[in-house]
């Protein structure tokens, strides 16, 4: 009953939180988010296939356990890693779902935020000019 996943060594955050919110920064953000969340329901199926195998293989190991007349006791205790191992796996395709979602309402933003802000950078990045401060009109 083994698992060939292992953590990720990086621990940085997929985009980071920083401040700068220029039109093609927050479409990089977008993008990286995106992908490290498909990453992450990948990552997130391949533990549940792990898990619901193992729970699999737990039952049939008190099965055999039961077979071989030992203890009820034993026979008890594997069942009940069984059932933790699927209901555990039913936890994380739940958690594959939000990650998925989570993916599919980046992209969307993504999407969106190009629609209603690419045209204004072409504009602004293409022109020679300096562009004035944000809220310079506001005063």
């Amino acid at each position: 009953m083994s698992s060939d996943l292992a953590p990720r060594a990086s621990g940085a955050a997929p985009a980071p939180a920083d401040g700068d919110n220029r039109y093609k920064a927050v479409q990089a953000k977008l993008d990286k988010l995106g992908k490290a969340m498909d990453d992450a329901t990948l990552d997130l199926e391949s533990l549940r296939r792990s898990m619901q195998a193992n729970a699999t293989r737990t039952e049939g190991v008190a099965r055999d356990i039961a077979n071989a007349d030992l203890d009820v006791k034993f026979v008890e205790l594997t069942n009940n890693v069984s059932l933790a191992l699927g209901g555990a796996a039913i936890q994380v395709r739940r958690l594959h779902d939000t990650a998925q979602e989570t993916a599919d309402l980046t992209y969307e933003t993504k999407r969106t935020h190009s629609k209603l802000y690419g045209a204004l950078d072409d504009i602004r990045s293409n022109r020679r000019e300096k562009t004035p401060k944000p809220a310079f009109f506001n005063r």
